[in-house]
């Protein structure tokens, strides 16, 4: 992939917290330098991790993130100055194996508290076919298998159990406000809770159980709630598919009813507006929440969850 090295200004990160990514005031947007804000300083290697961190900390904790909005983090490389942010952070919370920079940089500095979200809960792996369906007719046999899912946090189940695990390192990390911490985690997996109920209920007795994406960011979600999730690349959002996934893709939407090729917000859409044409399905955005921009259906990770939700109920005939 070309990438192409990228500050975090000042302007993205105003952004963002225009945007209302959480109601709590911590200091996502602020430009103070890491070690310098008085407060417990968080870098977070992309939005989810971002959201978990100012819920938790609230007040206490200002936060950076390293991924700007409408970059696809996947791609992300980590600039000197963002090196430097990590250096002088008292936490860095990522996802490992996600992002390789991050994994990089994280390992060559001496922050005290470094929070892997993925070792907070279980990892499994994923290919293109994810979930309870037979698919019999589908000959890919999961061959883009690209190593552990990452995409936790689309499963409000096992994000609560990030959530935890995040709240337990910041009341270690900063003793000082644990009670805080303690408090803001318990509403936070609330609300996680209360959302996965909704999913829950608002799947159940779906015409169909089966969904196309174009990226398998949902096989988490789909184990979740009994639903497979059929997707036309693997892991790697910007991998092209062969003809024999399409032609496999095409012959599954007929025979299990599937009205829509889902597509997402930080990658192009052709692949899934030709497949979607040349089916005769129609196409709608599900979200994998990597990043909060002018495009999101939603200001944070709980209003775009919820229309995820709409629009899987919309495909799958749960309403």
């Amino acid at each position: 992939m070309n990438v192409r090295r990228r500050l975090i200004s000042t302007a993205a990160t105003a952004a963002v917290t225009a945007l209302g990514l959480t109601t709590l005031s911590a200091c996502s947007g602020e430009s103070a330098a890491a070690g310098t804000t008085g407060k417990f300083d968080v870098v977070a290697s992309f939005y989810p991790l971002e959201f978990l961190a100012e819920q938790i900390g609230g007040n206490h904790v200002h936060v950076t993130n390293l991924t700007q909005p409408g970059q696809e983090p996947h791609d992300l490389e980590i600039s000197a100055r963002q090196t430097a942010q990590l250096q002088e952070s008292d936490a860095v919370l990522y996802l490992k194996n996600l992002q390789p920079a991050v994994d990089d940089a994280v390992a060559q500095s001496e922050v005290k508290t470094k929070i892997d979200a993925g070792a907070l809960t279980s990892l499994e792996k994923h290919g293109n076919e994810v979930g309870g369906h037979a698919a019999s007719h589908d000959s890919s046999k999961n061959e883009e298998l690209a190593g552990l899912d990452p995409h936790i946090w689309l499963d409000p189940v096992r994000y609560a159990q990030v959530a935890e695990g995040v709240g337990a390192a910041f009341e270690k990390a900063d003793p000082a406000h644990a009670a805080d911490y303690k408090k803001n985690t318990a509403a936070l997996v609330k609300r996680l809770d209360a959302l996965n109920t909704q999913f829950r209920n608002g799947l159940s007795g779906s015409r169909t159980k089966v969904f196309i994406t174009t990226h398998a960011a949902f096989g988490y979600l789909a184990e979740r709630y009994g639903l497979t999730e059929e997707a036309i690349n693997g892991l790697d959002p910007e991998s092209e598919p062969s003809a024999a996934r399409v032609k496999d893709l095409e012959k599954m939407a007929k025979a299990d009813g599937v009205t829509t090729v889902f597509y997402e917000t930080l990658v192009s859409d052709k692949t899934a507006k030709t497949i979607a044409a040349d089916a005769g399905l129609k196409t709608d955005v599900l979200d994998p929440i990597e990043g909060i921009t002018s495009k999101s259906r939603g200001k944070d990770y709980f209003s775009v969850q919820e229309a995820n939700l709409k629009a899987l109920q919309t495909a799958l005939g749960s309403k």
